[in-house]
């Protein structure tokens, strides 16, 4: 029986690494997904890297020097507010906005993902007590269980964190427990169980394998919503705190300058909007790779 499980095993390997090179492939052929892929690679690389681009210090300001226009000399995309560069707040900004936007999700992914694989397989009064704590959270709107949440833990990245992973889990738990349920019930597991496998063994090698690319699939299409609601959540003063420069932070900040200088107030806003776009597109490009029928 033992041997069984391990051709299987070695099968349903062998398959999966031809199944993503498939893939790979097919996203490679998507021109739209791949600039996608390249604009948010070179957002999250100037982000990180951003101590070492030589920009000016985004906490620095000069009253003399409030809300420059875009092409002033030495400051490329003028001055916010409080005369700080924007080109510098804006790299700066990209580390929390993204950190925000996109940590959520990722944890969000592990959790609702172990919840939903343990409703979907094991199923009966375990599922019924996951699912059903799990529809509870869906009598919410997201947009405002973030905001109640966020309001009651008060401002600060670590509330954001928290808030934002609980408003993502059910909707990937929900995921990952009906993809489960369609694996669950497929001829090569009622086989994998003849073969003397047991659970944890089954799961691991043979239904994660088929699960957790559908509900990757669906986490990164929450991405965008993720970091909008993030910048929502600064721009009403329950996410991040001032000084520190976060794109809905920004906005909120700059709003009183926007008949002043709609260009430079409305910078912030452009950032996230190409960011959330991008992200959008590429998630469209990774279901398209992944559907073997394209």
């Amino acid at each position: 029986m033992s041997t069984a499980i391990a051709l299987a095993a070695s099968a349903s390997t062998s398959g999966r690494r031809g199944y993503w090179s498939g893939v790979l492939k097919r996203f490679s052929r998507d021109p739209v997904a791949v600039g996608c892929t390249v604009i948010l690679l070179v957002l999250i690389l100037a982000a990180i890297f951003a101590p070492y681009l030589d920009l000016a210090d985004p906490y620095k300001g000069s009253m003399i020097k409030r809300l420059r226009p875009v092409g002033t000399e030495g400051l490329p995309l003028g001055t916010d507010e409080q005369g700080r560069d924007m080109l510098a707040r804006l790299i700066y900004g990209g580390r929390l906005t993204l950190y925000v936007g996109l940590m959520p999700v990722v944890f969000a992914f592990f959790i609702g993902a172990a919840l939903g694989v343990t409703a979907g397989y094991v199923g009966g009064f375990v599922n019924t007590v996951i699912m059903r704590v799990v529809d509870i959270f869906f009598a919410f709107p997201s947009v405002l269980l973030a905001i109640a949440i966020s309001g009651a833990l008060g401002a600060g990245i670590v509330n954001s964190l928290v808030s934002l992973t609980i408003v993502f889990i059910p909707p990937i738990t929900r995921v990952a427990e009906s993809v489960t349920s369609s694996v669950r019930s497929l001829d090569y597991i009622d086989a994998a169980k003849a073969s003397g496998g047991d659970a944890f063994t089954i799961v691991r090698v043979h239904v994660l394998g088929n699960v957790l690319g559908p509900v990757f699939v669906y986490a990164t299409s929450l991405t965008s919503v993720c970091m909008i609601l993030a910048a929502g959540l600064s721009f009403l003063g329950i996410g991040v705190k001032p000084p520190e420069p976060e794109w809905g932070l920004m906005l909120n900040t700059l709003r009183t300058a926007i008949y002043v200088n709609p260009v430079v107030a409305a910078l912030p806003g452009i950032m996230i909007f190409i960011t959330s776009l991008c992200l959008n597109l590429l998630s469209d490009g990774l279901r398209s790779a992944m559907n073997v029928r394209d």
